[in-house]
């Protein structure tokens, strides 16, 4: 019965979308997975506005947040195989299905969104990977780098041994090789785990502070610069191909100017958390010394090892792909450090 409610509402919206077109409009799907207040949601929304203003009606999108439509581990196939026309999804959430952009979340220390953003585009670009080709891609982002929020002061590293830790993907090995013990769970039941003190704090980026009032228990915030999630924002082909020239014009016209603008907004939106943290919540950020930060990041090398070895085992460009991405770190790093 629930594969016969999804299969007419998939074929009720393309229905839609045939009949509208018919009248000179196109309306795409576009899905994704976190709740409407993410990040991830907002720009989805933002892009909807911009090409709808920028199509004069040709374009209308229907968005459908908080995995109503499709999940996260399913956004990739459900795209391809045309359950949704538009897709947000995350790469880390599929390991070993992009494995050169993998590189991007590696713990290399960016400073910002903004960064990693002009980062991760150029480097599709350059290297056009292979696990993209099915798809047309609209936008690439990332969230800000990961950072601890904590019930305790983490100060040094040994305040790190076997403290309990909510991490999930390419978060888990980072506390792992700095002694402390990554808790996987969904981020929707961490208040509780933290309430419970089955976990005493989250290694993520800080706009969860106020989005999930996680400042009303974590009261500590160490600045890490850890890993990265990179996120894509795709198109079924065929819709695709079936779009006007000038439309596609559009939606291309948008690429890297909407990755650059989400970048803006997520590490505006983290400042304004740890702001509002500060004077609702007295939010106390530690900054580790040069010292520290190199200490920290070296010990977590075996992560850039162990990609560069399985990234090359599968006959990709992995050396030349990290060399790139250092580079273009560091010519960002100078254009949009804080």
């Amino acid at each position: 019965m629930k594969r016969l409610v999804i299969s007419i509402s998939i074929l009720a919206m393309a229905m839609a979308t045939s009949v509208t077109a018919a009248f000179g409009a196109t309306t795409l799907t576009y899905a994704n997975f976190p709740p409407a207040p993410t990040f991830p949601c907002v720009q989805m929304e933002e892009w909807k506005k911009k090409v709808e203003a920028a199509t004069e009606g040709k374009v209308k999108v229907d968005t459908f947040p908080g995995s109503t439509l499709l999940g996260a581990k399913n956004m990739m196939d459900g795209v391809i195989d045309g359950i949704a026309d538009i897709g947000c999804l995350a790469f880390p959430y599929q390991p070993g299905r992009f494995p050169l952009l993998e590189g991007v979340d590696l713990p290399i220390g960016f400073t910002n969104s903004k960064v990693a953003n002009a980062v991760l585009w150029d480097l599709f670009v350059k290297y056009n990977p292979e696990s993209l080709k099915k798809v047309k891609v609209l936008a690439l982002f990332t969230a800000p780098p990961a950072d601890i929020m904590s019930k305790d002061p983490i100060r040094k590293i040994e305040d790190l041994k076997g403290y309990e830790l909510r991490a999930t993907g390419a978060g888990v090995k980072p506390l792992e090789l700095l002694g402390a013990i990554p808790v996987a769970m969904p981020m929707s039941e961490t208040p509780d785990a933290l309430q419970k003190g089955v976990v005493k704090g989250v290694l993520s980026s800080t706009d969860i502070l106020k989005d999930f009032k996680f400042a009303e228990t974590c009261k500590f915030v160490t600045d890490t610069n850890f890993q990265t999630t990179a996120f894509g924002v795709v198109m079924n082909m065929d819709k695709w191909n079936a779009l006007p020239e000038d439309v596609k014009k559009v939606f291309d016209g948008f690429a890297k100017e909407h990755s650059m603008w989400t970048g803006k907004y997520v590490d505006d939106h983290g400042d304004e958390s740890i702001a509002w943290s500060k004077e609702n919540h007295n939010l106390e950020v530690i900054t580790l010394t040069a010292g520290q930060y190199k200490e920290w990041h070296n010990m977590m090398s075996p992560i850039t090892d162990a990609w560069l070895e399985r990234t090359a085992s599968k006959n990709l460009p992995a050396k030349e792909f990290l060399a790139d991405l250092l580079a273009l770190k560091e010519k960002y790093e100078a254009e949009y450090a804080k």
